[in-house]
């Protein structure tokens, strides 16, 4: 992950999507507080602090050492006891985090999500989509579910926020996708799907998220996809 997801086309292109949805909501658009729940190896942080002052929690202690040597800004913790106080941030992402296992209860994740952001601020979430697409992947990763939009979307009216926009992305591959998960249950195989495609398919599939990026900007939303995100706001 920490080698991929600067460049490879799923983390490119997702992040790409990610920030069609968030950068229209973002007023101001500059010297905000960021918080990314479950940050990973931390490159999204990065991404991140164009926006403003950009911090990052994750439970793996492997996780923090890698965004330390990443030189981002981050705290070790879990998404059910965010270590910091009510209505810290303007902006709360967390891209696939509350799918796994190690988050027993999303809906208490999403709430804690809720609680530290401050009135009017946003918060994006995206998770893995369609259990028809579960695979070997999913075991590798320990994923616990897979949502579908309303199930996501639910969730964070649950928690008292206001929905801005909802959608399935990763939407252009996904009979690509499907098709490559449907084989992986067939054959038995194992492992994750992170790494890197030969260099034209990485710029076709990246080619094909920016597409879709283009799409979520001027309003229009997927049916399907391979991931599902929303975008909320806390109302006041």
């Amino acid at each position: 992950m920490f080698e991929a997801e600067e460049r490879q086309w799923w983390y490119a292109g997702q992040r790409a999507v990610a920030f069609a949805l968030l950068e229209p909501g973002l007023r101001p658009p500059r010297g905000l507080r960021l918080l990314d729940a479950g940050c990973g190896t931390g490159f999204n942080l990065v991404a991140l602090a164009r926006f403003g002052r950009a911090t990052g929690i994750d439970l793996s202690a492997e996780a923090i050492r890698f965004c330390r040597e990443r030189g981002v800004r981050v705290a070790q913790g879990g998404l059910l006891a965010l270590p910091f106080a009510a209505a810290s941030f303007d902006v709360v992402t967390s891209f696939d985090v509350i799918y796994h296992d190690w988050v027993r209860d999303d809906r208490a994740a999403v709430s804690e999500l809720a609680r530290v952001l401050r009135p009017g601020g946003l918060l994006l979430v995206r998770v893995p989509a369609l259990e028809a697409l579960r695979g070997a992947h999913d075991a590798e990763v320990l994923t616990r579910r897979r949502y579908t939009r309303g199930e996501l979307t639910q969730l964070v009216r649950d928690a008292g926020l206001a929905l801005v926009r909802s959608s399935y992305c990763n939407s252009l591959l996904f009979p690509l996708l499907f098709a490559r998960r449907t084989l992986d249950r067939l054959l038995a195989r194992e492992g994750s799907d992170v790494g890197f495609l030969p260099a034209p398919l990485e710029r076709l599939f990246l080619g094909a998220m920016a597409l879709e990026a283009w799409c979520l900007r001027r309003g229009l939303s997927f049916p399907l996809g391979a991931s599902v995100v929303a975008l909320a706001r806390k109302p006041g």
